[in-house]
Formats: C-alpha cells, sequence, structure tokens
C-alpha cells in the first residue's frame, strides 16, 4: 500500500540526473535558461506531486454532488439585454460575413498565403483564438456558430413558406454512432493542420471550408440542426468540451423545461442542466453564472468511448503539434523523404507520410497509455468496479486541462506575433494593393513578446494545468469510491501519468523550432 509514495518521489528525485541545455519553444529566439533542463522538469514534478498531496489532505469526504460558488449575472438587467436575441443580432451577422470572406478571399484573393486574409484569420485568430477564449470566459461559439446561424435563418425561410414544417428529413440520429463523425472530422482537421503541405494555401483553405460546410448543412438536413451540433459539427463538440474549464456557464434552473431538448437527457450527474444552450435559448428561469475554474469539467458522468477518443485526439494532436517542430522529428522527416524521393506531390510526400504517421501514432500511444495507468488504478483498488474500460470514461475529462495548458504553451506566441497580420490584411484582404482602412503599411513588431517570457509562460501554464487535472480526478475518484483510503490508493495511477506528462510536456517546449 506504501510503495507508491516511496517510489514517486525516488522516481522524482532521479529527474535531477537528466539536467540539459534547452531552448524556449513556439519562437526562434535562444533563451538559455537559468537552471539546467532537468531542474526545471523535476520541479514541475514536485509541483505536481505537492499539489496530489495538497488535495489529498485537505479535500476529504464523499463529494457525490458537487457543489461550487456561482453568481448568476442575469441578476443586471442588462446582461439579459445584451443576451437576448435582438443584441446579439450584430455578432451574428459579423460571424456570417467573416464566413463569407474567408471563402471569397481564399477563391479570389492572391494565392500568396501572407498576403491573403484566409489563412491568417483561419488559422491564428479563429481557430487558436477562439479556443483560448471559450476556454477562459465561456461557450461563445455556441452562439455565434455560423454554420448554425445561417442553417437557422434557412430553417426560419421555410417555416414561413410551409408552416408547421421543418427543414431537416427527420431521421433518428443513432446513439451507437455517439460523437464519432466528430472524431472523425477533427482527425481530418488535424491532419490538414500538420501533415498537408498545403493547408495555408488559399485556394486549398477554401476547398476545405467548402466541402465542411456541405458535410455540416447535409448532417444538419438528415438529423436535425441540433443533433448534428452535439454529435458531427466538431468545432461545437470540441468548444464545448473546452468551455467547461472556463468560468462561466449557463444553467436551467427548471428540469421541466429541458422536457423539448433533442438531447433526450441533457442534465449532469447531479441532476442539472449546464451548459445546454438548447435549453438555454428557450427557457423563462435560467441563469448566467460566474463559477471557479475547472469546475465544469467534474460534473460529468462516465462518458462514451467517443467522448474518450476526442479528448485523446485533442490532448495528442497539440503534443504532435509541438513535436513535430523539434529537431528530433526533423530527422524522422528526413528519414521518410530519403525514403520516397520519387513522392513530391502536395498529398503524398516523405513529409506527409512522417506526419501523418505521427498523426496515428500518437493518440494510440496516449491512449494506451492512459489505458494502462486506469487498469493499475482498478487493480490498486482491488479490483472493485467501474472496470478499466469504465474509467477511462470516468477521468477523461480530468485530462482537458492539461490539454489546454500545452495549447496556450505552444501558441501564444503564434497569436501575439503572426497574429498582428491580420492588421494590415483588413485593410488589404484579397491582396489587391487595397489600403481600405490605412493599415496596410502595418510592420508586425516581434518584440511584443520573448523566449523568456514564453518559457516562464509554459512552465506556469503546463504545471497549473496539471495541477488542475490531479484536482479534478480526485473529485471524480471521491464519487467513485466509498472512502478515503480507496481514493487516495485510486489516484497514484494518475499522478504517475501527471508526473511523465509534465515532464515530457516541459522537454518540448524547450526544444528549438526547425520549421
Amino acid at each position: 500500500m506504501y510503495r507508491p509514495k516511496v517510489l514517486l518521489p525516488l522516481l522524482t528525485m532521479g529527474l535531477f540526473f537528466l539536467a540539459t541545455p534547452a531552448y524556449a519553444h513556439a519562437i526562434g529566439d535562444r533563451y538559455d535558461l537559468p537552471l539546467p533542463m532537468g531542474f526545471f522538469a523535476v520541479g514541475g514534478a514536485a509541483a505536481v506531486v505537492f499539489s496530489f498531496a495538497v488535495v489529498g489532505t485537505l479535500v476529504k469526504g464523499e463529494s457525490r454532488i458537487v457543489g461550487y460558488r456561482r453568481f448568476n449575472l442575469l441578476r443586471f438587467r442588462w446582461i439579459e439585454v445584451v443576451l437576448s436575441g435582438p443584441f446579439l443580432w450584430p455578432a451574428k451577422i459579423l460571424s456570417c460575413f467573416l464566413l463569407w470572406m474567408v471563402v471569397a478571399t481564399a477563391l479570389f484573393g492572391t494565392t500568396r498565403a501572407v498576403d491573403n486574409f484566409a489563412p491568417t484569420f483561419f488559422w491564428v485568430i479563429w481557430w487558436v483564438g477562439m479556443g483560448f477564449l471559450v476556454a477562459l470566459f465561456g461557450n461563445l461559439w455556441a452562439l455565434i456558430n455560423p454554420w448554425k446561424i445561417i442553417f437557422t435563418w434557412a430553417e426560419s425561410l421555410f417555416q414561413l413558406a410551409w408552416p408547421g414544417q421543418s427543414l431537416h428529413l427527420g431521421f433518428k440520429y443513432p446513439q451507437r454512432w455517439g460523437i464519432w463523425p466528430a472524431v472523425i472530422l477533427f482527425f481530418a482537421f488535424a491532419w490538414s493542420e500538420n501533415a498537408f503541405s498545403e493547408s495555408a494555401s488559399p485556394r486549398e483553405l477554401a476547398g476545405m471550408l467548402i466541402g465542411y460546410t456541405t458535410i455540416t448543412w447535409a448532417g444538419m438536413f438528415v438529423f436535425g440542426k441540433q443533433q448534428w451540433l452535439r454529435h458531427g459539427e466538431v468545432f461545437s463538440v470540441i468548444f464545448g468540451f473546452l468551455s467547461r474549464f472556463s468560468i462561466t456557464e449557463v444553467r436551467v434552473s427548471n428540469p421541466r423545461e429541458c422536457r423539448g431538448c433533442s438531447a433526450k437527457d441533457c442534465r449532469s450527474e447531479d441532476g442539472e442542466c449546464i451548459d445546454c444552450y438548447e435549453c438555454f435559448q428557450y427557457a423563462e428561469q435560467r441563469e448566467f453564472n460566474l463559477r471557479p475554474l475547472a469546475v465544469g469539467l467534474s460534473n460529468t458522468m462516465a462518458l462514451t468511448p467517443s467522448v474518450v477518443a476526442m479528448v485523446m485526439l485533442l490532448l495528442a494532436t497539440v503534443t504532435f503539434d509541438g513535436f513535430s517542430a523539434t529537431p528530433e522529428w526533423l530527422r524522422v522527416q528526413s528519414f521518410f523523404i530519403t525514403q520516397f524521393p520519387t513522392l513530391r506531390s502536395e498529398f503524398l510526400n516523405g513529409v506527409t507520410i512522417a506526419n501523418t504517421l505521427g498523426l496515428v501514432v500518437f493518440p494510440l500511444a496516449f491512449a494506451t497509455l492512459y489505458g494502462f495507468f486506469c487498469y493499475l488504478m482498478y487493480w490498486l483498488v482491488g479490483r472493485r468496479v467501474p472496470t478499466p474500460t469504465a474509467l477511462m470514461g470516468a477521468y477523461v475529462f480530468s485530462l482537458i486541462p492539461i490539454s489546454l495548458a500545452y495549447n496556450y504553451a505552444h501558441f501564444l506566441s503564434l497569436l501575439l506575433v503572426q497574429g498582428q497580420l491580420i492588421i494590415p490584411l483588413i485593410s488589404d484582404p484579397f491582396g489587391f494593393g487595397w489600403n481600405l482602412f490605412g493599415t496596410a503599411d502595418y510592420l508586425i513588431n516581434i518584440r511584443v513578446i520573448n523566449a523568456r517570457f514564453i518559457w516562464i509562460f509554459s512552465v506556469l501554464a503546463i504545471v497549473l494545468g496539471h495541477i488542475f487535472a490531479v484536482y479534478l480526478a480526485h473529485i471524480r475518484a471521491m464519487r467513485l469510491y466509498p472512502n478515503q483510503a480507496l481514493v487516495l490508493r485510486s489516484q497514484f495511477p494518475m499522478l504517475g501519468m501527471m508526473v511523465i506528462y509534465t515532464i515530457v510536456s516541459l522537454w518540448i517546449v524547450s526544444r528549438p523550432i526547425t520549421e
């Protein structure tokens, strides 16, 4: 029973001997660390271990119901007015305009990615920026999703012409599918981002957006808007997961108002309707609450294999995105280039093969490692229920803070430095030489952030992300096991996994960029 308490500190102490020179990842400047990399790894691991000890000591007792302080912002009349339909119209119109602008500039603008509005806005401002925003402040995407808005407008026009009719075929979404359509689409998206060499090409980006728009509206037409948003619209699924970490939530107070929800049972483990924007849109008794960070990830039932797969994919792809820019992965790419010298098309070449292999191997490796530690957990508590497979579903949301932390560590400099490109591009979105707003001559300020800040921020973000994960895993264990001894014993494997991933993450962000 006490062996893990001895082995883990010994393992941590042994990491002191891994000290090597390091560089700050994410921008090209070299930054010599004030201490060897091994000391940072040990410090990060020690912080995670210490947080485990603190949580295990202070957070005790059964936790069948997760309670937390919250403040209903709808007490302020002006906030309720802002969240009402008419006041959201400008934001909705802007969102739809930006979708049109991205497609139009990608199709008809210059083919030089750096001079075209579409690649910078889509990959940097929207994909990175929206992820940062929803994870901290709430699911804004649920309100301004342009595919959802345009389809809703089409539904309204259709019902005006044919009252009582719905703009969908009425097919019942197969529950056994879970969110597998979103998982498949997210893998395709991750492949285009990390493996496809022409992902920044405006014309290729236009093709991807038109294809995704077609799939999204077809899914809504066949199964209904809400069902496809829950299961197939990949960005609604992902941003919905990330927003559970945020400081805001929407809540419907009266469960009877959830009877018409397309989810059938949208309530959480405690019977509360939280973060269901379909119910929130029509409910009379509703709340828009401030809440502590990360608590939205704790109030969930055991999740399905498709949700586990999506979280594994999120965690693995952001890690691979960072690792693929290191000298170590450059050697892998060089190997495949030499093995396939005749393959030089944009879709099939040595780099694409290497990166595709990485995108397949990383999620499988993460899932295997996670499954192994869940089996250890199952074994340590005396093979009690739930089974290892069920444990993977029970604990998987506790890993989201880790994914978020690495996402912030890896992409902050991209957003702050390369994101400045949007300033000249709003004046000349098509690359035709315009200067609509007088910003076309703006020069990027590369000193807005430096390698020293990025490294310190990355270390803090990664360590804090793992501390949040330790806390959430502990809360989940308190729901699963009847006493404190079993709770603590079950968490040693999770702690070991968190320590390993902390060290790996810090090592990746310490490597110089080769892209």
